[in-house]
């Protein structure tokens, strides 16, 4: 007979189980028994007096982290950083658990640990702390010095172990380089009703739906006095912190091309405001956009809001005579063998509207400064800038009506499609003859900096248009993109024909002997410009106290990669340096690693002529064979490693190399000896540690002008090499 079949045996069995829960019940009851008559967990001993309400719920928000923007190498531009606000609680009814004092107990030994650590004085605090208890405040503050303050400085503070001192967790928008195309960049706050950090300007407001993050939910139990229930806390809604924002812009290039502004504006005579836009010729990449005056990021002391390149509409003089001159080409107008008499013209408009050039008239327009070239060609006159040949085209060969087509094609009198970037569209008078002849030589006409650069862009890139772009992308806190911007083709107003013709103008600008850019000449790249003075209109009109000083310049200029178009505002038209346009273009060229002004480029030749190639395959290769494969590039070999095979490169198999570039080759030697670095970009460095991971400390931006290490000398993995940059 089985035993599981036994029914007394199974009866036995649910007895002990009855008794087992019973003795349970009677352990639970007596438990709760006991702490309703003790007040003590019968278990643990604890005080529950202490844990009043102990269902009441709270929650708190968890904050999400706002984006970050960086430049295009990487760079923080704009930031979130974590703050604390210190409070001092003095109500001394309020206790936390184990029935420990939650208040300031020892005002003066408080005050004495806390002055060093907030930079206060010791007796301030003191003070502070007395009224607040006197008046039977429950909490205080400590003023601006208790407030933002760091982690590291809560965490010190927090050690000392001072009863009732507390901290509120907050956050702050930071700008590490201070003054960084303020404008363009703008800036957020936290917003007290949205309690939330929010974009108040620029691209920080423009990008705020994208930098915004979505904040979380914390939910705990709490006694009466606020003390938190242990184990009661969870997440209930995990925060989102927001996008990250990767620009166009070039820490370099941007650096460089708001100090050059500052310079001109501070030292030209009469000097007033300067605007400048550095871009990629055929991308539309911005790497460098620059108001001056500026401001500081951090502390928002703007005198004006305008962001120049953008927002400010002005008359830009000469530069707008390539614009002109496209149209006439392209148009089939140009008077290709034609002359001109560059004497005043004097014009009169008939009843129709036809305008004629008159031996005498009241209307009259002049070459600046009054001068008389003589008897010229129309392509001489575009090398001196001559307002009587923009007179000529537009009353002999070209009908005023087609300019005016051509000046739509290019984009002017309309807002630039650019994302992001506000602007607006300008203005022109159109209807009289003076009027009409004006606008050819850019008065008369209202054009922004952006429309400028777009519009050119099409005389630098074949006649094809690109629209300018500073954001390059948008990525979620993993770093996946969200969205990518990337080169927009915004028309073709002209044929590639007209822009090399055009090119071939603006070279002879730069290099005829009379050419008004002569000046901008630089020493180891060939440069194409044209050049604008424009009168700048007062209360009492044109005045002649302010002028519109601009160059728009590309590089180099028998394939232009990149162009700068530089202005300033100031009374002084002729004798103001130069020399700060040319910094900007060479801060260009660097970013597009060509060298600029005859620098050595790792102690290698420098080459004159820009040259553009794919790069080789060389792993696997001999070292004969990779300098085989890279002898007419125009490239600089860094050679790492005493061996004689590629074992790897950089750049990778078919990237894009050009004239005066380094190219890391690494081979399978075991000796690594010190190369000389003088020249070498940020670029370079990464390239050189990621091939040879030896650590390498950079101190400064730009290139680099000094190393610790001689040049020659062994170095391994255990090696730190430290360099300077300007």
């Amino acid at each position: 007979r089985r035993d599981d079949m036994n029914p007394k045996r199974s009866n036995r069995t649910l007895v002990y189980m009855l008794l087992m829960i019973g003795i349970i019940g009677v352990v639970i009851l007596s438990n709760v028994l006991f702490t309703m008559v003790t007040q003590k967990h019968l278990r643990t001993g604890t005080n529950v007096k202490e844990y009043k309400d102990p269902d009441i719920s709270s929650s708190n928000v968890l904050k999400a982290k706002r984006g970050t923007i960086y430049d295009r190498n990487g760079e923080v531009i704009a930031q979130d950083e974590d703050t604390y606000k210190l409070i001092a609680y003095l109500n001394k009814n309020r206790k936390g658990i184990g029935n420990k004092p939650a208040y300031v107990q020892d005002i003066t030994k408080t005050a004495r640990l806390l002055a060093p650590k907030l930079g206060m004085d010791e007796k301030d605090i003191v003070d502070t702390l007395t009224r607040a208890q006197k008046n039977n405040q429950y909490q205080t503050e400590l003023g601006d010095k208790g407030k933002n303050l760091t982690k590291e400085v809560k965490e010190s503070i927090e050690a000392l172990e001072l009863p009732g001192i507390s901290f509120e967790e907050s956050v702050k928008r930071y700008y590490p380089s201070s003054v960084f195309a303020s404008h363009l960049i703008g800036y957020a706050q936290f917003d007290e009703e949205k309690n939330t950090m929010v974009g108040k300007m620029g691209l920080e407001s423009a990008l705020n739906k994208y930098l915004s993050g979505k904040d979380g939910l914390e939910v705990y139990q709490q006694d009466a006095d606020g003390n938190l229930l242990p184990g009661t806390k969870y997440t209930k809604t995990y925060a989102t912190d927001g996008n990250n924002v990767v620009l166009t812009l070039d820490r370099n290039v941007q650096q460089t091309l708001q100090n050059s502004l500052d310079k001109s504006v501070k030292k030209t005579a009469g000097g007033v405001r300067g605007w400048g836009i550095v871009m990629e010729v055929e991308t539309g990449k911005i790497l460098g956009w620059a108001s001056s005056p500026s401001f500081d990021l951090n502390k928002r002391d703007m005198k004006d809001y305008i962001d120049l390149p953008s927002g400010y509409l002005y008359e830009p003089g000469s530069v707008m005579k390539g614009i002109t001159y496209s149209a006439a080409i392209d148009s089939g107008k140009y008077p290709y063998n034609e002359t001109f008499d560059s004497g005043a013209f004097h014009f009169v408009e008939d009843s129709k509207g036809k305008i004629y050039r008159t031996s005498n008239s009241d209307l009259t327009i002049y070459d600046a400064l009054g001068k008389n070239h003589g008897t010229v060609t129309f392509d001489k006159g575009f090398v001196l800038s001559s307002n009587i040949g923009i007179c000529e085209l537009l009353t002999k060969y070209m009908d005023p009506s087609i300019y005016k087509e051509y000046l739509d094609k290019f984009g002017f009198l309309k807002p630039v499609n650019s994302p992001f970037l506000n602007n607006r569209g300008g203005t022109m008078s159109f209807n009289y003859a003076s009027e009409k002849l004006s606008t050819g030589f850019g008065q008369a006409i209202n054009v922004n900096a952006l429309q400028m650069v777009q519009a050119y862009s099409a005389i630098f890139n074949d006649g094809k248009m690109v629209e300018p772009f500073v954001v390059d992308r948008i990525e979620n806190a993993n770093g996946k993109i969200v969205k990518q911007y990337d080169t927009t083709i915004a028309g073709q107003p002209i044929s590639e024909k007209t822009s090399k013709y055009m090119q071939k103008l603006m070279k002879r600008v730069v290099y005829d002997k009379d050419g008004t850019a002569a000046p901008y000449k630089m020493n180891d790249v060939e440069i194409i410009a044209k050049t604008g003075t424009g009168e700048v209109a007062g209360k009492n009109g044109y005045d002649g106290s302010l002028y519109t000083n601009s160059v728009m310049m590309a590089a180099p200029a028998d394939d232009p990669k990149v162009m700068v178009y530089y202005a300033f505002q100031a009374s002084d038209i002729l004798s103001y340096d130069r020399e700060p346009m040319k910094e900007v273009m060479r801060s260009a060229l660097v970013a597009a690693n060509i060298t600029s002004d005859g620098e050595s480029n790792n102690g290698q030749k420098t080459y004159k002529d820009f040259k553009q190639s794919d790069m080789p395959s060389l792993l696997n290769h001999s070292l004969d064979y990779a300098k085989e494969k890279l002898e007419g590039t125009a490239t600089s070999q860094v050679i790492i490693g005493n061996g004689s095979s590629v074992i790897k490169q950089y750049p990778e198999v078919g990237e894009t190399i050009i004239s005066n570039q380094n190219v890391f080759i690494l081979t399978d030697g075991s000796k690594i000896t010190m190369p000389d670095m003088k020249g070498w970009t940020k670029k370079d460095i990464t390239a050189f540690w990621e091939l040879t991971h030896i650590e390498v400390e950079m101190s400064g931006t730009g290139r680099v002008t000094s190393q610790n290490i001689k040049t020659g000398k062994s170095i391994n993995k255990d090696t730190v090499i430290k360099v300077k940059m300007e």
